[in-house]
């Protein structure tokens, strides 16, 4: 059964979300786990204390956030599982919508992409 990562890309620092958009996640997420689409998944918080390993001809430094050229960040993130990406893709613009009604004065780029498990090709 393919697997995906779903995330969500926001501008960085616009604050907190609504709580209805919160009490809307909870209810659809436990739906979601229920049918055993949702495996795991959670907020992110803000690149404030984020640290990354830049590797850079053959080199490796060390970049701590906060990030003044980062124009979005991801802020969330959930591992799904669905017996076609078609079910897949439906369920990701249900949780876009979400947003769209919740939070609908932010932009939010809602994003999914099938895991792969080795060398094959999507949809396998």
């Amino acid at each position: 059964m393919p697997r995906f990562m779903g995330f969500v890309r926001m501008e960085e620092g616009v604050g907190t979300p609504p709580q209805a958009l919160f009490d809307a996640m909870d209810a659809y997420i436990s739906e979601q786990a229920a049918k055993g689409v949702f495996l795991d998944g959670g907020g992110l918080y803000g690149t404030e204390d984020a640290v990354n390993f830049v590797v850079r001809k053959g080199e490796v430094s060390r970049v701590d956030g906060p990030y003044a050229e980062a124009k979005e960040v991801v802020g969330g993130w959930a591992i799904l599982q669905y017996d076609t990406l078609e079910e897949a893709v439906a369920d990701q613009r249900e949780f876009a919508e979400l947003h769209a009604k919740y939070w609908p004065e932010i932009t939010v780029v809602a994003t999914l992409r099938q895991i792969s498990t080795g060398p094959d090709t999507p949809g396998d």
